[in-house]
């Protein structure tokens, strides 16, 4: 069969590529094309546009790019009616795969939906758009299934992709090579930095995370550096005891003793990984206000909003500030607490539903495309 496939960020890359390794396992001849990432690459997709050319963030962000994202969705259009696709699966990434699913349903062109936008904590209209325009949708968290009945739209709940990621690479690691290789010190305990992977957030997050570095020197800080951004991003952050090393994020967590997380899928990867970690999150003032008044959940870490309590510290706008930072981190290596962050980083997993969401995900898309042939 023929697959289109659009992920716009590097999650999404992730999930899709190992969504594409279980469709190859059970599809004797795919094809794959898309917009994407080296990951989805690897796995045999024809790249039309790679996620780092889409990836805009913030209201502002994506307002001052406006015609950039415009032409990339003609282009999107246009590549999809010239492939003719029996399936378009949209991974995430919902400001524009809500409009290229729009799209999609004028000219019945059949689409899956894996990974559902957050409709949940804002913009819960949204659930009108999709249940008209998404022929079918795959949710991760287990809450959006309840949430999505609530406007009679059945979904299909397959579990969190990150289990079987995380799964996969497990065999890969062994701390004390990963302590080596990178020059680190067998003797301190790590703190991994993730500052997100986009230059702005890399801008906004680092210098209130490598503060901690001065006083705390007992500690080394090793910063999780992506390759898209350039790395004069984190050279200036860089000291005696705050270190970096690139593309080697989930190494870097399991090695780790405690995290600083800006919020998004780093925050659920750490939690599954089980290091404590304090949530941050800072974004431009304009966004933050906006955001404020439409987003209708009281978290914005993955493990608080799965859980449904806070699992762990948030660290949002204002009180994302050194001092409230190394209180809160002090408290990750307090042993009651981290004890309780630890006991119900196992009850998350358990609420995931265990490992295997790519291949359930996988199977129940070709069924249903073998049924519809």
């Amino acid at each position: 069969m023929r697959y289109y496939i659009i992920a716009g960020e590097a999650s999404g890359d992730l999930h899709a590529s190992n969504l594409m390794k279980v469709l190859k396992s059970i599809d004797n001849e795919p094809v794959f094309q898309g917009f994407g990432g080296d990951l989805m690459q690897n796995q045999g997709l024809k790249v039309v546009k790679h996620y780092k050319d889409l990836d805009f963030m913030g209201f502002v962000k994506v307002a001052l790019n406006l015609r950039t994202v415009l032409n990339n969705i003609a282009l999107c259009k246009k590549d999809i009616l010239a492939f003719r696709p029996d399936i378009v699966i949209l991974v995430d990434y919902p400001g524009f795969n809500l409009r290229i699913a729009k799209f999609l349903k004028k000219r019945n062109i059949k689409n899956f939906y894996y990974i559902s936008p957050q409709v949940w904590a804002w913009k819960q209209s949204r659930v009108r758009q999709i249940k008209k325009n998404v022929d079918r949708m795959f949710v991760i968290l287990p809450f959006e299934k309840d949430f999505y009945a609530k406007f009679n739209y059945d979904v299909d709940f397959v579990g969190h992709p990150l289990l079987d990621a995380l799964h996969n690479e497990s065999k890969d690691w062994n701390r004390k090579q990963f302590i080596e290789e990178n020059q680190l010190d067998s003797m301190k305990p790590i703190v991994a930095l993730l500052p997100g992977s986009r230059p702005q957030e890399i801008k906004t997050m680092l210098p209130v995370m490598t503060s901690l570095s001065s006083d705390f020197p007992d500690f080394q800080f090793v910063i999780a550096g992506v390759k898209t951004a350039d790395k004069s991003l984190y050279n200036t952050y860089l000291s005696s005891n705050v270190k970096i090393v690139f593309q080697k994020t989930h190494s870097l967590l399991r090695s780790s003793d405690a995290a600083l997380v800006t919020s998004g899928t780093a925050s659920l990867e750490t939690a599954l990984l089980k290091i404590p970690e304090v949530i941050c999150y800072k974004g431009d003032y304009i966004s933050y206000l906006i955001a404020r008044k439409l987003i209708k959940v009281n978290y914005i870490g993955l493990p608080n909003l799965i859980m449904n309590k806070p699992v762990v510290k948030e660290l949002i706008q204002n009180e994302f500030n050194k001092e409230f930072i190394a209180k809160e981190f002090t408290k990750l290596f307090e042993p009651k607490n981290r004890s309780k962050i630890l006991d119900d980083y196992e009850k998350l997993i358990v609420k995931l539903g265990g490992p295997g969401a790519s291949e359930r995900a996988a199977q129940l898309m070709y069924q249903a495309l073998e049924k519809s042939s």
